[in-house]
């Protein structure tokens, strides 16, 4: 799979149900090429024009699988605060 194939799906967090945006970026080891990460955006400001907060960033480890139109990840409520603050 390449990391563009990822772009294009949408993040769905196990734990909230909530859908967390699609993939923006990856993280990666340069030591070995694995990714250790997947960046999502985080909540949107009042304005398009100012951009995203502060990306979420998913580890790896925390994904629990990777389907055809969607990534299932496991994150706990925490880490959503942050997104739903903006919303």
């Amino acid at each position: 799979m390449r990391v563009c194939e990822l772009r294009q799906k949408e993040v769905i967090n196990v734990c909230t149900c909530a859908s967390l945006g699609c993939v923006i970026d990856v993280e990666f080891d340069p030591k070995d090429g694995c990714i250790t990460a997947l960046i999502v955006p985080g909540g949107s400001r009042l304005s398009c024009f100012w951009g995203h907060e502060a990306e979420i960033i998913i580890p790896w480890r925390c994904i629990c699988q990777i389907g055809k139109d969607i990534i299932l990840v496991e994150l706990p409520k925490e880490k959503d605060k942050d997104r739903d603050k903006g919303r």
